[in-house]
């Protein structure tokens, strides 16, 4: 398969792994990940994940920055879970995340409908993280929306690149809040898909794609060419609850960049 170079501001789609603990992130690095994942997956679709846990990861990744002699470094992202729990508590749990080192934090907006609503809650947890970084730290703030809005009572995908502009972040994902078996194109297709992504680079926000997607999802995917695919099932020996695999992530990485990776520079399209 051809490297896919058709991303927004023609940079191409990367690869965002999802892992658990710092021997999954050592994993997913050997495998040429882009981006990792920082989450609890045993917690939901954003399960957050122990401080130790994410201190742990940013350390890998430093190791890993550090034996390569890389000029850039890889990005940790972040889950933080729903807006809509206790949003004074992610608004800290953000500021926590931002400490322990991650680059990239993502929320979600289940339980949200309101589109006021949802920008007012977005805008106060983007704040609250940028007062917390360090100065001179790029941070980015994901806001993200679900496949099954309509069934779950959350903020419908179509209306989330105008939410997140509105609440000053950095990009959207579109990911399946009920890890039921179903994909992201059992819910939604290239007809919901193509002007979500439109909209997002009309606005410079980053576009990201995840949910339950697999190595035979790609051909879609590269047609539609995200900023960004999330992954954490297909990259797993037993599903999204097992073991992260090496092999998985480089068999992803290379049909998707039409290679193997450049040794220490995944990742740095979106960080320079």
């Amino acid at each position: 398969m051809r490297s896919n170079r058709g991303g927004a501001r023609g940079r191409r789609t990367l690869l965002l792994a999802s892992v658990k603990n710092a021997d999954e992130a050592r994993c997913a690095l050997e495998g040429g990940d882009d981006i990792l994942d920082a989450k609890d997956p045993a917690a939901g679709a954003l399960g957050a994940c122990s401080p130790s846990a994410l201190l742990a990861i940013v350390a890998e990744r430093d190791a890993a920055l550090r034996e390569s002699g890389a000029p850039r470094r890889i990005p940790v992202s972040a889950a933080l879970g729903d807006a809509a729990d206790l949003p004074g508590a992610l608004a800290l749990a953000a500021a926590g995340a931002v400490a322990c080192g991650a680059d990239d934090l993502k929320f979600g907006l289940r339980g949200v409908a309101d589109e006021g609503e949802a920008i007012r809650l977005g805008r106060a947890i983007v704040r609250a993280a940028r007062r917390c970084a360090p100065p001179g730290r790029r941070l980015r703030v994901v806001l993200v929306a679900f496949a099954e809005a309509e069934s779950i009572g959350s903020l419908p995908p179509r209306v989330l690149p105008r939410v997140a502009a509105s609440a000053e972040a950095d990009g959207c994902l579109i990911d399946t809040a009920l890890k039921d078996g179903r994909t992201l194109f059992d819910h939604l297709g290239e007809a919901d898909l193509e002007p979500f992504l439109r909209a997002c680079r009309r606005r410079g926000l980053l576009c990201a794609l995840a949910g339950s997607l697999a190595l035979g999802d790609l051909p879609r995917l590269l047609a539609l060419a995200p900023d960004l695919i999330g992954l954490r099932g297909a990259l797993c020996g037993d599903g999204r609850q097992g073991r992260l695999e090496a092999e998985r992530v480089r068999r992803f990485r290379e049909a998707l960049h039409g290679g193997p990776p450049e040794s220490g520079v995944q990742g740095a399209a979106l960080r320079g």
